[in-house]
């Protein structure tokens, strides 16, 4: 078949991100034969007439696209992008076959697909699924017995199977270049799977909980065709956690060292499997800047939120990180479970105590099907069974709701460091364009270090 693979993202805060998901579509599409072409929206300036223009133009059999995200998972300045997607469906189905899939639909796969009607969906992981639902289409067969595959009008499907192995994504139809020059940097995975238990979180929903690891060469390989093939300066490893296992992470790190890799790179790590031997490797690598899914100050939401590590275990890695001369960032999620005033000063006394290079805040929590934060949210009257959640819908502690905003604001605004983006503390969407005209490598709280005081709507 010929096909045209659709990469629907086009939100650039804080910034545009490659879409390693269809990237790692095309080479087992590639090898069962397709021909592909690829139409990446991000930075198209019409996306309608891009879309019609490739519709025209390269005469798809079938037309795949691929949804990263349902919204920004930011309150109050929410932004969903269903409409969006719908508007490519439409132009789209009346030509051709179209199929949707991604991470962001298969967070609600039935229900996305009834939204938005293309002909079919693909949920959970789609390397080995989606070539199969393409022959079977070919060959007349009935794509309901594959598992994944939704069709229109059924509210039930074979539950997909995840895959064995994670294969490397093929970039050669992206522009990888521009990625890493407006978006700073290059990203890449080592690993799908999370076996840890928060309850907002939806990487085991869409990953599972069993850890799939690519061969340490395979992925230095990868490496190295970014740096020298596509120019790549600066990476960012995307997975859930890169120093769990820490003995995987080590070996990842020593091969890095030894093929004397020159790029630098950050990484998001959990505070709980973090020593002075891993930092130094990681360092030694390359790293310059780590992110900490920290989530709160407080032991009362760290326990509420269902994190694995402790407020001590974020003294310490911090102070690993300030010794060692590595910046580091910590993000808070405020307004869960439990959350009271007294809470969040918590938060705040902590991190004015490990003083980060940045802090990261959102206020409020988005919600999802199938993870405990829908059981709770549904326990404390914040949402009714069968509601629809496809429009963003946010958990906020009833202790806390009516004030978090001018609370969390408030405090921010006394630290220099903070960045809060529902509330436009330190960041918004004109100051990170003119950030990117001066061609950042890397994370942008980064500079953070070199901001005078804190302010809202800086630009």
């Amino acid at each position: 078949m010929k096909l045209l693979l659709i990469s629907a993202n086009r939100e650039r805060d804080p910034y545009p991100v490659f879409p390693i998901g269809l990237a790692c579509l095309a080479g087992p599409l590639a090898a069962a034969g397709h021909l592909l072409t690829v139409l990446d929206l991000c930075f198209e300036p019409d996306p309608d007439l891009a879309i019609s223009s490739s519709l025209s133009q390269d005469q798809p059999d079938a037309v795949v696209i691929s949804l990263r995200n349902l919204d920004n998972v930011t309150w109050p300045g929410s932004r969903c992008y269903l409409g969006g997607l719908r508007d490519i469906v439409a132009l789209c189905s009346a030509r051709a076959l179209t199929v949707i899939g991604g991470s962001g639909f298969s967070l609600m796969p039935v229900e996305i697909l009834a939204a938005v009607g293309a002909h079919y969906g693909v949920a959970g992981e789609g390397e080995e699924v989606l070539p199969r639902l393409l022959a079977c289409l070919e060959a007349g067969g009935d794509p309901s017995l594959l598992p994944g595959v939704v069709l229109p009008g059924r509210s039930a499907f074979i539950p997909p199977l995840p895959l064995v192995a994670v294969g490397t994504p093929d970039r050669t139809l992206f522009d990888v270049a521009r990625y890493c020059r407006e978006g700073g940097m290059a990203n890449l995975q080592t690993k799908r799977g999370c076996p840890f238990g928060c309850i907002y979180c939806t990487y085991p929903l869409l990953e599972g909980r069993c850890m799939r690891i690519r061969p340490v060469a395979e992925i230095i390989a990868e490496i190295r065709t970014l740096v020298e093939d596509y120019g790549a300066g600066y990476l960012y490893f995307v997975d859930d956690i890169f120093n769990y296992p820490p003995d995987f992470a080590e070996e990842l790190c020593l091969a890095m060292i030894g093929e004397r890799l020159q790029v630098s790179w950050s990484a998001f790590i959990n505070p709980d499997f973090i020593t002075p031997r891993l930092l130094q490797l990681m360092q030694e690598a390359g790293c310059d800047a780590v992110e900490y899914g920290s989530d709160s100050g407080s032991a009362l939401m760290l326990k509420n939120m269902g994190k694995s590590f402790t407020v001590d275990s974020i003294r310490e890695s911090s102070r690993l990180c300030r010794e060692m001369g590595l910046d580091f960032a910590h993000y808070i999620l405020f307004g869960g479970p439990g959350e009271t005033r007294e809470t969040v000063l918590e938060t705040f006394a902590l991190m004015d105590e490990v003083e980060p290079t940045a802090v990261i805040a959102m206020t409020g929590i988005r919600i999802y099907p199938g993870t405990a934060l829908e059981k709770v949210a549904l326990r404390d009257g914040m949402i009714a069974a069968g509601d629809s959640l496809l429009e963003p819908v946010f958990y906020i502690s009833p202790a806390i709701r009516e004030g978090l905003c001018e609370l969390v604001t408030q405090e921010a605004l006394k630290r220099r460091t903070w960045i809060v983006p529902g509330l436009e503390v330190n960041i918004n969407s004109a100051m990170l364009d003119a950030l990117r005209m001066f061609s950042v490598k890397g994370p942008l709280w980064k500079l953070m270090k070199r901001l005078g005081r804190s302010r809202v709507s800086p630009m």
